[in-house]
């Protein structure tokens, strides 16, 4: 059974969730410090982690910056901050899911089982096999695929170097916003709904809020259209977004 890491320093909080899922059947480990929980996260092989971004020692967001860089964990943030801003913070610092304080523990538990189930034991799975394949891509291997460029103008999005340029210079994006404009690219003059770009980049069993899109879009707007004068990214009112391929400059 997956092994849980619950980062809580409310006690009573943190005590119930150990309960709960002890009742669940899962393997349980908890801490209320920050510090303490980079620790054990680098140590140990947890499958999954249930964070509080306020925590002391070390907040939950630079615990998950930090372990990013070294031993990635999945991670449900819980929170007390409700704002999109926040959220959308949490889940470019790592974050799988959040949920918002006070949570109903049927939603929690269900969005644990859906982020076991994309990111947790079997990604281990998968990570083992994609050491394996890279093996036979290596020279005396299979040929590595071509490269994937998709194109924009003088906006150009590589797939194999995980980089987007524009008129040769490169444009820093997070993973999201480099997913979402990807979608956008290869699916120039088609219009796609918040849900569809919020299920292709977060999982089909995403639980959370569509407008998350809306703040995504909003920084690739002000990376790409406003620093360099340009309408890529057009808004379909009341359905979503799209990129117009008879919109080039």
């Amino acid at each position: 059974m997956a092994h849980i890491l619950i980062v809580e320093d409310e006690e009573k909080l943190a005590r119930f969730l150990e309960l709960e899922l002890l009742h669940e059947g899962y393997q349980v480990s908890k801490t209320g410090n920050g510090r303490e929980a980079l620790q054990m996260a680098q140590q140990g092989d947890y499958d999954l982690m249930l964070l509080d971004i306020m925590l002391p020692g070390l907040n939950g967001l630079e615990v998950l910056r930090r372990l990013q860089k070294e031993n990635p964990v999945p991670a449900i943030l819980l929170t007390a901050r409700d704002a999109v801003m926040d959220k959308v913070a949490g889940l470019d610092a790592g974050a799988v899911d959040y949920i918002t304080k006070p949570f109903a523990i049927e939603e929690l538990l269900a969005r644990i089982r859906v982020a076991l189930k994309l990111h947790g034991t079997a990604s281990k799975t998968n990570t083992a096999q994609q050491s394996h394949a890279g093996a036979a891509d290596a020279p005396g291997g299979k040929e590595l695929p071509e490269e994937e460029t998709h194109r924009w103008g003088k906006l150009a999005l590589s797939v194999k170097r995980h980089q987007v340029t524009y008129d040769g210079q490169e444009i820093a994006l997070t993973n999201r916003e480099f997913q979402i404009l990807k979608l956008l690219l290869e699916n120039q003059d088609i219009v796609l709904t918040r849900d569809v770009l919020l299920n292709r980049v977060c999982g089909y069993d995403y639980v959370g809020e569509t407008n998350v899109i809306d703040v995504y879009i909003r920084f690739l707007r002000s990376k790409i259209d406003e620093m360099y004068q340009v309408k890529m990214i057009h808004t379909v009112r009341g359905v979503g977004y799209v990129i117009k391929s008879e919109s080039v400059k």
